[in-house]
């Protein structure tokens, strides 16, 4: 979906990528992140969401977690990032990065909470009174007071399938009551998730009912807390520069890019936006079968904010090969394991085994077994691998080829 704007909008990139792989600093089945590139988008995206009066809580978890790309989303001056679960948190904290947001899409398993709690998030988002009781018990030990948010659904909120969980509408007075009087919490905000989503039809991303209910929860807040008091209302969901004023309007404080910083929300597939791309998916071909070539998997994940729709890859021998047609690929069946992928050139082209396969699809590294691969310099004549890591944003030491 997104290689023809690789292509377009950042080719250097891409031939970068090649060299590198042809010479053995790219390993196959490796994510390989632009870390120039996002550290400009970042940069980008945080001055604008600045001026919205919008802080920047980042998401690594498609990258991830790899200390180069988190480095240089700090560098592009986000506020914190966010952790998806214990292991986001983990290569943030150790890197010496501020823990913005703990605990939003994935609830802390009880027997982390004092791990978490050491962590000391800014915010820790809570779904229940247990979980509300067992972070008191954490920080407590510590002597900290934690800022809380609540997430709050009502009828009609939209959830992916699993994802459901939080504090009904009507649940929010009492359940504010009861954070503030327990030891070491103090409510802060509310969230949900997904704030906004892209519509297939209109081509465009709108905010879902669950706006609503935020608006709602932040009034209901407001009554609870009495006048003046500061509401945090986290809004995060398909998030990238040309959603920011939707976002402010709505009544966001705290926002949440995560794809938005690669060039690879859904809208930046069907629009050209501020955001460069910055993240390829490479691997190479290992073995061609009665004349048909097939390339490492590991990291065939297709994040599946689309349609199914007819992959395609780039083959190349060397950088100048960028230019060639891009060939079909079989993403491999989830009825097997991710082990290889066909590929379909035309008769008339030569595939030979070691060749760079280069893939555009919308990235979910933490769910893969890739290698997670920073360049920098793609757009000078020297570009570099500054680093490996796996996708828990453990180094990879450099091996020989």
């Amino acid at each position: 979906m997104f290689l023809r704007t690789l292509l377009t909008r950042n080719r250097p990139f891409v031939e970068a990528a090649i060299r590198l792989h042809q010479e053995g600093s790219i390993p196959a089945n490796s994510y390989v992140l632009d870390l120039d590139t996002i550290e400009a988008n970042t940069r980008y995206f945080s001055v604008q969401a600045h001026r919205r009066g919008l802080t920047v809580y980042a998401m690594s978890k498609q990258l991830g977690r790899a200390g180069g790309a988190l480095d240089a989303i700090t560098r592009g001056g986000a506020d914190g990032y966010v952790a998806v679960d214990m292991a986001c948190a983990r290569p943030i904290v150790a890197g010496g990065h501020r823990l913005g947001n703990l605990g939003h899409l994935v609830q802390i398993a009880r027997g982390e909470t004092g791990e978490a709690a050491g962590m000391a998030p800014e915010y820790w988002t809570i779904f229940s009174r247990t979980k509300a009781s067992e972070a008191s018990r954490a920080v407590a030990r510590l002597g900290r007071t934690q800022d809380v948010l609540l997430r709050i659904w009502n009828e009609g909120d939209t959830f992916y399938p699993g994802h459901e969980g939080g504090f009904h509408i009507d649940e929010l007075p009492a359940a504010i009551a009861f954070v503030n009087r327990t030891d070491g919490l103090r409510f802060a905000g509310i969230t949900t998730f997904p704030a906004l989503l892209y519509d297939k039809e209109t081509r465009k991303v709108a905010a879902t009912p669950n706006v609503e209910t935020l608006a709602r929860g932040v009034e209901v807040a407001a009554r609870t807390l009495g006048d003046g008091a500061r509401i945090e209302v986290n809004a995060p969901g398909t998030t990238s520069t040309a959603v920011l004023d939707l976002l402010a309007d709505i009544g966001a404080t705290q926002v949440e890019p995560g794809h938005g910083l690669t060039g690879s929300t859904p809208l930046h597939a069907v629009e050209e936006l501020p955001e460069q791309p910055a993240a390829l998916y490479l691997t190479e071909v290992a073995h061609l079968h009665q004349g048909v070539p097939l390339c490492f998997g590991g990291g065939f994940y297709v994040d599946p904010v689309f349609d199914p729709y007819g992959a395609r890859a780039l083959v190349a021998a060397a950088p100048e090969d960028a230019s060639t047609e891009p060939v079909p690929l079989d993403m491999p069946d989830p009825a097997g394991i991710d082990y290889y992928a066909r590929l379909h050139p035309p008769a008339s082209r030569t595939v030979e085994e070691g060749d760079t396969v280069i893939c555009g699809f919308r990235v979910q590294a933490f769910v893969t077994r890739a290698c997670v691969v920073g360049l920098t310099g793609a757009r000078t004549a020297t570009p570099v691998v500054s680093g490996v890591w796996n996708t828990l944003g453990d180094p990879i030491p450099e091996r020989q080829g």
